[in-house]
């Protein structure tokens, strides 16, 4: 069961900026471009939908992006946990659309975040409610400045070194009591002269004491394009490919007959294979194999041998159910691998014919499907022709959760 969601904190995503800095784009503004195959704005709206104590979230945009948001949107989860919201000309107007628009929720904490700050993360979320729930009205994430700090004229020259033992750099989420920071935006709006550029400077023009949270030096805001760049860079080498291996093993009685399928294709032989179905060892040790890629149980939990319905059923029928389930768990086969162990009948004649088939099947290339085949020399019941084995094993690469 899905961990109960907080409603006391309220969640702003400013997001109504263009985005000048970084230059124009077919993708639109700054926080629709895409960074490790996803829009920035998916990666930061992710961020607090996964969040255990987020409550209501709004999300506020461009009058013209509507569509695009959708569309960067449209694959997350948990799609009726965000509002949308119409921005203002500036991002004081547009915080304070958002914060009217929470008017309702009932929160009694918000984090205002810029939409275009994707790297954020949980544990500096749960630093924050912390210190909310202690009691501070008005928290600045920040880390103490490193770099030393010069002043200079118009002209460019330096005129002096700024001691920065005192100094921070913002960043946000900000985060405040509700009705203390509402009350503040609305008086700036309709007194103050000059445009606010954070709401931590809001809560500063209206006395309110500020007080600084540890915040990430991974909590950067990507401002132009080579920011842009380097983020994209850093999620494709985090991402690790989903590359998963399933192995399967199957054995079948022989008994007198005419023939024994394997791998689909029927082959004349003075034997049979004894099953329920029409036997063919060599699916279903495959079919067990793609299951396994996904946890999805084996043959028998899909296919009982005591159901009536699959007496004489070709077991293609069980490889193409595997494959299904595989795809719709978001996996793509990459291989498929045979191993026959028989004393008879050859299988080297009909290889090609049962790769072609697997190839079919399997809607793979016919380079991606291997069957192999070798005797017991022999030895125990394989050796005696009282059955055939087969081991198979799939090769399944999954889509992240991006």
């Amino acid at each position: 069961m899905e961990q109960e969601r907080s409603r006391t904190i309220g969640i702003i995503l400013v997001a109504a900026g263009r985005g000048e800095r970084a230059g124009a784009s077919v993708e639109g503004p700054k926080q629709y471009r895409r960074i490790g195959n996803k829009p920035v704005i998916w990666h930061t709206l992710k961020l607090f939908l996964e969040w255990p104590k987020s409550g209501p979230v709004v999300v506020v945009i461009h009058p013209d992006d509507d569509t695009l948001l959708k569309a960067a949107t449209s694959d997350l989860a948990r799609q009726d946990h965000f509002m949308i919201v119409t921005g203002g000309a500036t991002r004081q107007e547009s915080v304070l659309n958002g914060l009217r628009r929470l008017r309702e929720s009932g929160v009694e904490h918000v984090m205002i975040h810029d939409g275009v700050r994707p790297f954020a993360d949980h544990a500096l979320l749960d630093r924050i409610a912390t210190e909310l729930a202690a009691g501070k009205a008005a928290l600045l994430p920040a880390v103490a400045v490193t770099d030393t700090i010069k002043r200079a004229d118009a002209s460019k020259v330096v005129t002096d070194t700024v001691p920065r033992k005192d100094l921070f750099a913002a960043q946000t989420p900000q985060s405040f009591h509700y009705e203390t920071i509402l009350a503040a935006h609305e008086r700036a709006a309709r007194e103050a002269s000059i445009d606010f550029t954070d709401d931590a400077s809001i809560a500063e023009w209206a006395g309110i004491p500020v007080h600084i949270v540890e915040g990430s030096i991974d909590n950067i805001k990507l401002t132009v394009q080579r920011d842009i760049t380097m983020a994209d860079e850093k999620l494709k080498r985090a991402a690790l490919p989903d590359v998963r291996t399933g192995n399967g093993y199957d054995v079948h009685q022989l008994e007198s007959g005419e023939g024994v399928t394997l791998c689909g294709v029927f082959i004349p032989h003075d034997q049979k294979l004894k099953g329920h179905s029409d036997a063919d060892v060599a699916l279903h040790a495959l079919t067990d194999a793609l299951l396994a890629t996904c946890g999805a149980g084996d043959i028998g939990d899909h296919f009982p041998p005591s159901d009536p319905q699959w007496k004489g059923a070709p077991s293609r029928i069980f490889l193409e159910h595997a494959a299904d389930i595989v795809r719709k768990a978001g996996g793509t086969i990459m291989n498929a691998d045979v191993s026959l162990i028989a004393e008879a009948p050859k299988i080297g004649p009909h290889r090609q014919a049962m790769r072609e088939r697997l190839s079919e099947i399997l809607g793979i290339s016919l380079d991606r499907c291997s069957v192999k085949a070798t005797t017991n020399e022999t030895i125990g019941f394989v050796g005696r022709r009282e059955g055939i084995a087969a081991i198979a094993t799939a090769s399944v690469v999954f889509r992240g959760a991006d």
